[in-house]
């Protein structure tokens, strides 16, 4: 499941390449302790070129091995959305999630959310697809027709059954072995901390001796990976959505499905009371909790018929769809008509939901690779124990935590239990002591990434932050929930202030 899921993330963007601009790095931007080896990459020019309105692209290189710099590059994709003012605080740099998102579409869209209008006239806002992530080197894996039986399609058997293990091993081998293939030098490192490290690189060549920089959901655990890893090069961080870098696997599974099973209950409740007339629902929380059980059980073995060139919604269709709308409380409104439809006997909208999520287009090909990104980054950074014995364990905090959604992520560890290289070397501590002051957003009722992990990066882990926290629905909070947030915010990405306190949005 990916922790961040912006519409943003998937605006069009196409390369309009028109006249350019040299950017040299300036001398103070490249640390004296830099490896000369890395030199090189720390000293290039970037040739800016138009590609869009008030937008520039370029490329740089970046190693694939950190630790074997000479051994190859990779050309690493930006995008920058040109200030209104002058720019005179430089660069932000940001991520919008993932691990997977598309830095590039998400600055391209210059919504609400890349940055508020009084941070644009004082920021060039920068966009960059991550190593393996749609143009910058982006892992390979399998054909669109055989994505969509890796995505859609069944296995036999009940969830979390021995036959269901079997299939999903062998789906799994399959969709390694097409990523082995096809994907390349890269394949092997497409770690957070090899991304934080490509992070130092646009730093130093945009001429800035400190990075500022916002992330979302995954993009916070990136931004904590720089801080912990540069903490002296950082300016100013926001980090929204935050994760707590310091949770097992297992428990951020658990506790990322505890959420959505009460983002579901916190829809019902509205859907019952506030939007009554249109409630496809009747009676309690509970009793309608029961009626989505028993209904999703029964598309566990018969699939539902769509308007879409004979396609079914399989169960696997009808929970992606699910989660897609359970992101935000602004999606609700398709929550209730694709429940209506389904009920009828029309699984359409769930299925287009799902689509979204996933990045199918309607021709039946994807319009980027975030899940083969997602996959390749989550089981180099960690991995759960795919003992029978750990498996077991967790089976049983999932349907404990998670009676709903528990269910269908049975058996997870089997996501990276036969991938070919080995968990990636991590910090030793996510404190980033000697960093600035950071920002950390949460929100309390985001089902992604849960509040308690905002307050845990904060007050716990690292070691010069401070929280601002938005009561309300959704994943992420900035340019989305209120003005108080966008106050707050702007006034430390521009001023620097910090609040005293936490402030209550």
């Amino acid at each position: 499941m990916r922790a961040k899921k912006s519409l943003a993330m998937f605006a069009t963007f196409t390369l309009l390449l028109a006249g350019c601009a040299a950017v040299t790095p300036a001398d103070s931007a490249v640390s004296d302790n830099v490896p000369a080896a890395l030199k090189p990459f720390y000293t290039q020019s970037v040739n800016w070129k138009e590609c869009g309105e008030d937008l520039k692209c370029a490329t740089i290189n970046v190693p694939v091995d950190y630790k074997k710099p000479a051994a190859g590059s990779i050309k690493l994709s930006l995008n920058y959305l040109a200030s209104t003012g002058d720019a005179d605080l430089g660069w932000l740099v940001e991520n919008p999630g993932g691990p997977g998102g598309s830095g590039i579409d998400f600055v391209a869209s210059a919504s609400a959310q890349v940055a508020s209008e009084a941070v644009r006239k004082r920021y060039n806002v920068v966009g960059f697809d991550p190593r393996g992530v749609k143009r910058s080197a982006p892992i390979k894996c399998l054909s669109p027709k055989a994505t969509d039986e890796f995505l859609y399609g069944t296995t036999p058997g009940a969830p979390g059954s021995t036959a269901e293990m079997a299939a999903s091993r062998k789906a799994m081998k399959k969709f390694i072995d097409a990523c082995a293939k096809n994907s390349g030098k890269i394949f092997g490192f497409v770690d957070t901390v090899s991304a934080a490290r490509d992070m130092d690189v646009i730093r130093a060549v945009l001429g800035e001796s400190k990075l500022n920089f916002m992330g979302f959901s995954y993009g916070t655990f990136l931004g904590t990976t720089y801080a912990s890893v540069f903490p002296e090069r950082v300016g100013r961080f926001v980090l929204d959505g935050a994760i707590d870098p310091t949770v097992s696997d297992e428990d951020q599974s658990a506790n990322q499905l505890k959420a959505f099973d009460q983002a579901l209950k916190n829809y019902l409740e509205n859907c019952l009371t506030v939007d009554k007339a249109n409630c496809p629902f009747t009676g309690t929380v509970e009793s309608s909790m029961k009626r989505i059980t028993a209904w999703y059980k029964q598309l566990e073995t018969k699939e539902l018929n769509t308007d879409l060139n004979r396609r079914k919604l399989t169960i696997s269709g009808g929970i992606t769809g699910l989660i897609m709308t359970l992101y935000s409380d602004t999606y609700w409104q398709y929550t209730t008509t694709a429940f209506k439809n389904a009920f009828a006997g029309d699984g359409t909208l769930f299925l287009q939901l799902a689509d979204f999520y996933n990045d199918r287009e309607t021709n039946g090909t994807y319009g980027s690779n975030q899940l083969e990104a997602n996959l390749a980054v989550s089981c180099l950074d960690g991995r759960s124990d795919p003992s029978p014995k750990a498996m077991k364990a967790q089976n049983s905090k999932l349907q404990k935590l998670s009676p709903f959604f528990g269910r269908y992520w049975l058996n997870g560890a089997l996501g990276c239990e036969q991938w070919p290289y080995k968990v990636a070397a991590k910090p030793k501590s996510y404190a980033a002591k000697g960093s600035a002051p950071i920002l950390v957003v949460g929100t309390t009722g985001d089902p992604a990434t849960p509040y308690w992990q905002a307050q845990n990066l904060a007050n716990k882990i690292l070691d010069n932050a401070q929280l601002v926290t938005f009561n309300g629905e959704g994943h992420t909070a900035y340019g989305r929930s209120n003005a108080c947030i966008v106050k707050n915010v702007d006034a430390y990405l521009i001023d620097g202030i910090v609040p005293a306190t936490d402030p209550n949005c």
